[in-house]
């Protein structure tokens, strides 16, 4: 798997590369207009994908991340929470997740990243090369500015590692809560919200809207949990029943290389609606990709669910 890294050529210079000040002053200015590329082909599930990247991008939109492989495999083994839905993925960089999922399943899905008029070009051209036209709809959006639509009509809003920035926490939180709480159905044939699940046919249901997120833990678990506890203050996290998270869970049963954030489901359980007290069992900290679901309902919000609940049993009298 090719990851696409900074260029050590920025940051290193020949012994005998000696210019003027002013010859450095013009070079700086090209550098700012000529952006330079590298094209990478990507193995995805049930396909190659050619994927152009910065060589350098200074908010990292030139990269691919790990948790963006994972994140697909783990969505192809869940599609029935992704088919059907009209989808907004914030943060995405190159584009490569979109593409791969539009052409997996025909997924009806915008872009979005900082507005910046060279990721979105980007994302156009691996489009393109990638055979998607037209090219998928980009919304320039900066987290914490003003969103540029009013009413927001996707029911799935996704991510991938993009919880690197810990002082962004508050803007992307800002979008985010935005997003879940301004969501306004343009649709009147939607897909069932309950989804009858291959695994013994249990049925559960991933809310109208849902945000699902995969990250690589990166940084200390006292920031990472700044986005998390940050969710639950700005009321983007509702509560649901022991019963249903319960079931929600047995339904991910993800592969054995991802996992699920415990503090964020253990911070669930104990406000369960059936106020039934939930035991989690700790597991050792393990370097893999995590997902968390989240989605919003009426004035609270989201849910986070996770297979460690499978764990979790009702107390005994």
């Amino acid at each position: 798997m090719d990851i696409a890294l900074f260029s050590p050529s920025s940051l290193f210079s020949e012994e005998d590369d000696v210019s003027s000040p002013g010859e450095e002053k013009e070079e700086e200015e090209e550098e700012e207009t000529q952006q330079s590329y590298v094209e990478r082909k990507h193995e995805f599930p049930g396909m190659e994908l050619i994927i152009r990247e910065f060589s350098f991008h200074q908010l990292n939109a030139n990269l691919l991340w790990p948790g963006t492989f994972a994140f697909a495999k783990w969505l192809v083994e869940h599609k029935s929470w992704i088919e059907g839905r009209r989808c907004f993925e914030l943060g995405s960089g190159t584009g490569a997740l979109a593409i791969f999922l539009r052409k997996s399943f025909n997924l009806d899905i915008t872009t979005s990243d900082y507005s910046d008029q060279e990721i979105e070009d980007n994302i156009a051209h691996n489009c393109r090369t990638n055979g998607i036209t037209p090219v998928l709809r980009h919304i320039k959006h900066t987290w914490g500015d003003s969103f540029p639509i009013a009413d927001p009509d996707w029911d799935l809003i996704i991510a991938s590692d993009i919880l690197l920035y810990v002082k962004q926490y508050p803007n992307l939180i800002k979008t985010l809560s935005f997003l879940l709480k301004s969501y306004k159905s343009k649709d009147d044939n939607l897909v069932p919200q309950t989804t009858k699940e291959q695994n013994g046919g249990a049925c559960t249901a991933l809310p109208r809207p849902a945000f699902l997120m995969s990250w690589r833990r990166r940084i200390g678990k006292e920031d990472e949990s700044l986005f998390f506890s940050g969710c639950e203050d700005a009321a983007t996290v509702r509560t649901l029943s022991f019963r249903r998270l319960h079931a929600l869970a047995r339904s991910l049963e993800p592969p054995d290389e991802l996992t699920l954030s415990v503090h964020a489901v253990a911070r669930v359980a104990r406000r369960c609606e059936a106020g039934l007290k939930v035991s989690l069992r700790q597991h050792p900290q393990r370097r893999s990709p995590a997902i968390s679901a989240i989605s919003s309902h009426f004035s609270s919000s989201l849910a986070v669910c996770t297979p460690f609940l499978d764990q979790c049993r009702p107390p005994t009298t």
